[in-house]
């Protein structure tokens, strides 16, 4: 079951998550750009990772994988890449209509979803046309 589940649902219950949870009750300003951590580099300059910056890197790491999924070829996959439309219709939807969904942060993780799609529907029909023999 879990096979099917398209993973960049993940990034997006945690953006919500947020928003309902610690990171939107007595905030002031943008909780995305709350620092986690910074580091002294050699050069002189000063790496920061913002919660913003998580947010996307667990997409950009989930994306990976469903990349990696999008190669199956079997009756799975289609429901995969119906489910991961599904999740991008999700995201555009709450960004549309939702205001705390009106951040960089979401848009960004729903360009990823939108690639997704995009991609698995994409690997999915070359692999198709290598399947069918024309004699």
């Amino acid at each position: 079951m879990l096979a099917g589940m398209p993973l960049l649902i993940v990034p997006f219950i945690l953006y919500n998550l947020g928003l309902a949870g610690f990171l939107g009750v007595g905030v002031e300003g943008d909780p995305w750009a709350t620092e986690i951590f910074s580091l002294g580099m050699m050069s002189g300059g000063v790496f920061s990772m913002t919660l913003g910056d998580l947010m996307i890197l667990i997409g950009l790491a989930f994306f990976f994988v469903e990349i990696l999924k999008s190669t199956r070829t079997s009756n799975a996959s289609i429901i995969d890449h119906l489910l991961s439309t599904f999740v991008f219709v999700a995201f555009l939807v709450e960004f549309l209509l939702v205001k705390g969904a009106a951040h960089s942060v979401f848009f960004t993780l729903m360009v990823i979803t939108l690639i997704d799609v995009l991609a698995g529907f994409s690997v999915s029909l070359r692999s198709a046309g290598r399947d069918v023999n024309l004699h």
